[in-house]
């Protein structure tokens, strides 16, 4: 064996990135349970890669017969439900352990120098990842699937000059039809998974650049010993290798929980309208996107007018790439930051999940109210953000991690 990898190692440094990035990679030693889900995503992106293409080899990209295909990868297909289930439901997955995730990176200052580029990749993946799940959720041909793609699509309309040529040319025809299907699916099988995996490949190499963040926001390279070792790190393998199976069985179970017994999850992970076929000339009840998308939706429909709405809900999206160069505060770790940046943070997070139930709902007016309310709040949170960071009183940070 050793023999064999020193002709792979003159020939290509199998060894060496396994020494770089796993074996003589040196994380913080007081890791919490937050940074599960960094390597929970990258599994639910394996799921969903695999699942994926083995889903195509049995699904039909035409108008005619996508829904049809469906039923019969359901139905017919040896172990096609299970396929279907694993990939719905590892796509609501996938946001779950995305946004908590980001929330971590919120909760530790994750995004400060020197892990800007870190944050950055990160947020190109979640945009990459919201634009294939867009393109995915009208592949089914479904009611929600086609009403909501109907819907988000007309939204470009709202651009002044190019708006329409603009919602054309996404759709590929004058209307949504087997056109739009059959591009949305080369997008959502070829491009769109090739450009998330470059992205994971640059995130985990600027992380691996700069050294990953901890609970207390120290950089544990300050303080090593005779060799060169931090002496507030250890080797991610085997220690965090091994911690993170326990993390994987845990979710494992939670998972395959939802995918055998209640896959679609009340209607919010496959809603019952995309149990019908798409038609154009009957329209659901109530259209809203799928439940990840729910909080942005919100504030569109919070602002009255159709082109300031899609503003507001590209702004909200926008303004994560800008937060490394909002917060002005002296401290990562949120354990150290006063209570101005401990409340604004606690506000933004109800405010986002209560967008995201409003989202949901059929809009009233007072559900529009509060909506308005807490896009407000969501907004603050990162305009505010230089003041509030800067003015506040911050604890004094140890010089060594405290566990």
């Amino acid at each position: 064996m050793s023999k064999f990898m020193d002709w792979v190692d003159a020939r290509f440094p199998a060894t060496k990135m396994w020494e770089e990035h796993l074996s003589k990679y040196y994380a913080p030693k007081n890791f919490n349970f937050l940074y599960f889900f960094g390597s929970l995503a990258l599994l639910v992106l394996v799921n969903q890669i695999v699942t994926g293409v083995w889903l195509t080899m049995s699904f039909t990209p035409s108008a005619e017969e996508a829904f049809a295909s469906v039923e019969y990868i359901m139905r017919d297909v040896e172990y096609g439900w299970i396929l279907r289930y694993l990939h719905s439901t590892g796509a609501s997955a996938f946001f779950i352990v995305v946004y908590l995730h980001m929330f971590r990176g919120l909760l530790y200052g994750s995004y400060q120098k020197p892990r800007e580029l870190v944050w950055l990749f990160g947020m190109l993946i979640y945009l990459a990842l919201m634009a294939e799940a867009f393109m995915g959720y009208l592949l089914p041909w479904g009611q929600m699937s086609y009403w909501g793609a109907q819907v988000i699509i007309s939204l470009f309309g709202a651009i002044p000059v190019i708006g329409d040529d603009l919602t054309q040319w996404i759709r590929g025809d004058y209307l949504i039809s087997g056109i739009t299907l059959n591009r949305f699916f080369a997008l959502h099988v070829v491009a769109l998974p090739i450009v998330i995996l470059g992205l994971v490949v640059l995130h985990i190499l600027a992380l691996h650049e700069v050294g990953s963040n901890n609970p207390d926001g120290i950089d544990i390279k300050k303080h090593k010993d005779e060799n060169g070792i931090p002496l507030d790190g250890i080797p991610f393998h085997p220690y965090y290798t091994v911690k993170d199976i326990v993390g994987v069985v845990v979710f494992l179970f939670v998972f395959c929980s939802v995918v055998f017994f209640f896959p679609e999850m009340g209607g919010y992970f496959l809603e019952k309208p995309n149990f019908e076929q798409a038609n154009a000339f009957k329209t659901p009840e109530h259209i809203a996107p799928v439940w990840y998308f729910t909080p942005f939706y919100a504030i569109l429909r919070a602002v009255p007018d159709k082109l300031f709405g899609v503003i507001a809900m590209g702004a909200a999206i926008a303004v994560l790439f800008v937060l490394p160069w909002l917060d002005r505060s002296p401290v990562r770790s949120m354990r150290y930051k006063g209570w101005l940046s401990k409340l604004f943070l606690l506000v933004f997070c109800v405010a986002f999940i209560i967008l995201g139930i409003l989202g949901v709902l059929a809009p009233t007016p007072g559900r529009t109210l509060l909506s308005q309310i807490c896009t407000v709040l969501y907004f603050a949170y990162f305009v505010l953000m230089p003041f509030y960071t800067r003015l506040e009183k911050s604890k004094p940070v140890p010089e060594r991690v405290t566990g």
